[in-house]
């Protein structure tokens, strides 16, 4: 497969490297995580008025239209500068959903305000003990004008910002896509904080109503929206991976370089030289992965099992990368004042989002017993 980055691609990358580099030193983060929706508005202002936030959405709508492989570049350059930005859920598993399964009057609506900047549409794929959102626990059923809506989804990033938030009920045999109204009659936000110290929020639905125009999509086609959504939103998470990663290997091999014992830098010891050297060819093993998946997406190919290995990819080595890095700094890795901290906190929350290295080995070990036993009979 041929990985070769186009000019745009790369001048889109280059340019938010630019972007997010300007926004992103150690006070202002600290200014932004003290809000309780850790979201820097003048950056996602910044991204909007360049093109970033519609890399992924037609020029009919307001985008650039470059396509999912461009919009996971960057994510990895978010990652690389832990920018607090909410890349994956408004542009990828919200607004790429709504792109490809929305209705024209849907996409009309919504995309050119999330092209913008000016709106948020989020979404809620994860429930208690379920990172499936083509299986559902919510509950749907059809009323007069649209269907009520009941039943949990977790983890929801910006719930209280958002215009609406795409989630998935089941309604007896039937799957249903659908954009919730947050301030809506029935529906309850509860604040839940996470591994990074961000605050989202546990949506709780109760008999919330959806009318019809919020409706995105019901049946098969409703399925085929889910898996999307969570294949395309466990690959823009192993891309921030990417970025994470090798900032993290960047940051350590930097710090060894200038820290000395006995006489010299630490750099030169060959068991840490040697761990440095494994990050590395972590590092490009799930930039390899990662690209396969997001070139598949992009191509509208079947990415099913390159997604898996991609995000197995990516839970081992933000866990491996990430353990290297506090070792090699000793003390210093865990000081909040030190840049390092926020990286590891990062890679943790994506390591355990959308599926864990542990459970994504059992559905590949599942797929490739299916597929044996149909080939056996």
């Amino acid at each position: 497969m041929d990985f070769t980055i186009s000019e745009e691609v790369k001048s889109a990358q280059q340019l938010a490297q630019q972007i997010l580099g300007d926004f992103t030193e150690v006070d202002k983060l600290k200014v932004i995580e003290q809000q309780e929706e850790r979201m820097d508005t003048a950056l996602w202002q910044a991204l909007a008025e360049a093109g970033l936030l519609g890399l992924d959405i037609p020029e009919d709508n307001g985008g650039t239209g470059l396509g999912f492989y461009s919009l996971t570049t960057l994510c990895e350059e978010v990652g690389r500068t832990v920018a607090p930005v909410p890349v994956i859920p408004v542009l990828v598993s919200a607004a790429g959903t709504l792109k490809r399964f929305g209705s024209d009057a849907q996409n009309e609506k919504w995309l050119g305000g999330i092209a913008s900047g000016n709106t948020l549409v989020t979404a809620g794929l994860e429930e208690y003990n379920n990172d499936d959102p083509a299986a559902p626990t919510c509950t749907a059923q059809k009323m007069d004008g649209g269907y009520s809506i009941s039943g949990s989804k977790i983890c929801v990033s910006l719930a209280k910002s958002a215009a609406r938030i795409l989630v998935s009920a089941r309604a007896g045999d039937d799957l249903v896509v659908a954009l919730v109204d947050p301030r809506a009659a029935g529906v309850t936000l509860n604040a839940q904080i996470v591994t990074t110290g961000e605050t989202r929020h546990e949506l709780v639905m109760d008999k919330a109503q959806v009318p019809t125009a919020d409706i995105v999509v019901v049946g098969r086609e409703a399925v085929a929206a889910m898996e999307w959504a969570l294949q395309a939103t466990r690959t823009a998470l192993a891309a921030m991976a990417v970025g994470v990663c090798d900032k993290m290997m960047r940051i350590t091999g930097s710090y060894t370089s200038e820290r000395e014992q006995f006489g010299r830098a630490i750099a030169t010891f060959q068991a840490v030289s040697h761990r440095v050297a494994d990050c590395y060819i972590d590092v490009e093993c799930l930039r390899l992965v990662t690209q396969q998946a997001a070139s598949l997406i992009d191509q509208g190919r079947p990415a099913g099992e390159a997604v898996k290995m991609a995000k197995l990819w990516c839970g081992n080595v933000t866990h491996r990368v990430s353990q290297a890095s506090q070792h090699c700094h000793g003390g210093t890795g865990v000081d909040r004042d030190y840049v390092l901290f926020r990286y590891c906190e990062l890679a943790r929350q994506i390591e355990l989002t959308a599926g864990s290295s542990a459970q994504l080995m059992g559905e590949l070990g599942q797929d490739i017993c299916a597929e044996y036993l149909a080939k056996v009979g």
